[in-house]
């Protein structure tokens, strides 16, 4: 009997948590593979662990331990016990009940090379494994209290706001206990000691151990306990078991921690890799901390009025405390002042100064937000907020891990990008052992390293299509050239879900990233020119040397000559002068003629003599600035000195790009902390 319409299902609307939703949709979050999974793991874990310790203003020291098991060993360590499959020969089974008829091998030679070649694929491919993955640092640690919230719920944390943090969702560490759960159903496990100040060791420490409920978005509390810190321990320990594959993730993963100690080199970094089953395949990292310069933490900002929507109008007109429209404008969004707040005011119909915020209408935010982006009298957002590494430090970094020859850094002036203040910082270094010809360019955003889709960046276009490298005496084809991009900002325009590449449609940034790298190979060119000169007289020494032996022979032989014939007797100083050309008279002096013809006969004079002297000179010849090169090639050492009169300029510090002067100010300060025995 047919159905008839009303009979229809009805379509059953499902409301999923956002813990449900990463779960089913872990690409979004970096999670696209097994390889990419167990990387994002460790790198979400690595960044939460520098942000607890700056955030405390404590030198971080993180340590990374990942030990690889396979299927067998994994069930042993999580306790989960194996029994035997009772169809062990599943493809055996299938083929038997398809029968499908073999037919003869026309070639049987080549069927035999195909199967063997398959066979030595499926050994040499990539196999997948589980992780036990141990991130311990000495930061802040956790409240006993907040640990299952702040681990446990998805979209939950403490980086909201307009300020630069390295992280925005509340995702990363919750990305992988969902990611644990997914893929070995194991829950994650904390050790931390809360900590206020950065010098204090707390009396206590915490252990959870924790799961997540997927539909709920809730944290599953299967450990939590409080115990007295006896072995003085510090900060936060996390460890979680999770499905990935190493060989794949390798060099990414490598490649992460070198890229971070080039831009935290104020941070100790280790990396240890275990295979229980391959010990050959063991892996140790370690980079020591370069310098104890620490950069100042972001402060938080209010919205400039050209980077606000209807929403977020909403909701600062819900958070707000103010009772009138010129007290909501001038101090809930940045560069707006009273006056300023009234002549917007009176621009908008309907609205008046003494209105309550609350009862703006959608069509009064719509109209004020077309007004906040149409006026261009608002003083641009500065880079105040912001807290870029800083030439020192990324200098240092640089230095420490690639070892260049050559190294320039710049920072650009601050500027914004659809209201929100960004600044951009590069480094441009020549050589290094592990760098290759050509261009590399190593990315970073808020202090995060960016490994993938590199091609489509802002700073990888710049540099290869942006910068005419020959204009800078640099051969971009046949030089080791390492270029360094750090920006910084409030909010990265990141394209894609992914949060790997910053477009170079962001005219602002693509011209403030062109001025910085154009920076750094100006300061190069200089230093290049000076270093191409000194290689031009060194090779101009070598080959006047390079013909000294015959020269000095050659003299020698005329000399030696001349002698003999003064000796029988044909040539005679007063007759040879009287009878010769005008022209050889002008060159020969029968003084010093007599004097040669007697150094001779006594030795005084001979071919290595005559060598010394041709040095002597081609040294003595050299150009004053040949002679400037060699001292600006030298390191310059800088150093304090005595504060005498400070209008003397004897006593300033020279330097190839600076002079260091002390200003009075300085000796006043010295003067009232130090004693009276103190010299100054």
């Amino acid at each position: 009997m047919p159905k008839s319409k009303d009979s229809s299902p009805s379509e059953v609307q499902i409301q999923k948590s956002p813990a449900e939703f990463f779960a089913e949709h872990q690409a979004i979050a970096g999670f696209d593979n097994l390889g990419k999974s167990l990387y994002t793991s460790i790198r979400e874990l690595v960044e939460n662990s520098l942000d607890a310790c700056e955030s405390a203003n404590i030198l971080p020291e993180i340590s990374v331990h990942v030990t690889e098991y396979t299927q067998k060993e994994f069930n042993k360590v999580a306790g989960l016990a194996e029994s035997p499959r009772k169809n062990a020969n599943d493809q055996e089974l299938f083929q038997k009940k398809t029968k499908t008829p073999k037919k003869p091998p026309t070639e049987p030679q080549l069927t035999q090379e195909t199967n063997e070649s398959s066979t030595k694929k499926r050994k040499t491919a990539s196999q997948d494994a589980y992780f036990r993955i141990v991130v311990q640092d000495n930061g802040c640690g956790m409240e006993h209290n907040a640990i299952p919230h702040l681990l446990g719920k998805v979209l939950s944390g403490s980086k909201y706001g307009v300020r630069q943090t390295r992280g925005k969702f509340g995702l990363g560490a919750k990305m992988a206990l969902i990611w644990s759960k997914k893929s070995s159903g194991q829950p994650v496990r904390i050790q931390t000691a809360h900590r206020r100040s950065g010098t204090d060791i707390p009396t206590h420490c915490s252990v959870c151990v924790l799961d997540i409920d997927i539909s709920k978005n809730e944290p599953i509390i299967m450990e939590h306990r409080k115990y007295a810190n006896k072995e003085n321990f510090i900060g936060t320990r996390m460890e979680l078991l999770i499905a990935g594959n190493w060989t794949t993730y390798r060099s990414r993963i490598v490649q992460y921690i070198q890229q971070l100690a080039i831009i935290t080199p104020y941070a100790y970094l280790q990396l240890d890799y275990e295979n229980i089953s391959e010990p050959q395949r063991n892996l140790q990292l370690q980079y020591q901390r370069r310098s104890e310069q620490m950069p100042p933490p972001a402060a938080t900002v209010k919205h400039h009025p050209s980077s606000v929507n209807n929403i977020i109008v909403q909701q600062l007109i819900q958070m707000t405390r103010a009772k009138n429209l010129v007290k909501f404008l001038s101090t809930e969004l940045a560069s707006v002042s009273p006056a300023m707040a009234k002549r917007l005011i009176g621009e908008l119909n309907e609205v008046d100064e003494e209105m309550d915020p609350r009862e703006l209408t959608d069509a009064h935010i719509t109209r004020l937000v077309q007004l906040l982006k149409r006026v261009e009298i608002f003083k641009a957002p500065d880079g105040s907020c912001l807290s870029p590494l800083g030439e020192y430090n990324l200098n240092l970094g640089i230095q420490f891990v690639q070892k260049p020859d050559l190294i320039a850094t710049a920072r650009d002036k601050p500027a914004a990008f659809e209201g929100h203040p960004f600044l951009v910082e590069a480094a441009v270094s020549l050589g290094g052992k592990t760098m290759k010809e050509g261009i590399t360019v190593v990315r970073f955003a808020n202090r995060i390293p960016l490994l993938f889709e590199s091609g489509a960046d802002v700073s990888t276009r710049v540099a290869n299509s942006k910068i005419k490298w020959s204009s800078y005496k640099i051969d971009f084809k046949r030089d080791k050239i390492g270029v360094y991009v750090s920006i910084v900002s409030t909010k990265i325009p990141f394209k894609g879900t992914s949060k790997e590449y910053i477009g170079d449609d962001a005219t602002e940034i693509q011209q403030s990233v062109k001025r910085a790298i154009q920076s750094c190979c100006q300061q190069l060119k200089v230093r290049l020119v000076k270093r191409t000169a000194l290689k031009d007289a060194k090779e101009r020494s070598n080959r006047l040397r390079k013909y000294i032996p015959d020269v000095s022979r050659s003299l020698y032989g005329i000399l030696e000559g001349m002698r003999k014939r003064r000796e029988e007797g044909d040539i005679h100083g007063d007759e040879y002068t009287s009878t010769a050309s005008p022209s050889k008279r002008l060159r020969l002096d029968p003084q010093r003629s007599n004097q040669m013809i007697h150094k001779l006969k006594s030795g005084e004079m001979n071919e290595a003599l005559i060598t010394r002297a041709l040095n002597q000179a081609i040294r003595d010849h050299q150009p004053q600035q040949d002679e400037q090169i060699i001292v600006a090639e030298k390191a310059t050492p800088l150093f304090l000195v005595p504060l005498y009169n400070l209008d003397d300029p004897q006593y300033d510090v020279l330097d190839v790009l600076f002079t260091f002067r002390p200003i009075q100010a300085i000796l006043n300060v010295v003067s009232s902390t130090s004693s009276p025995e103190t010299t100054h």
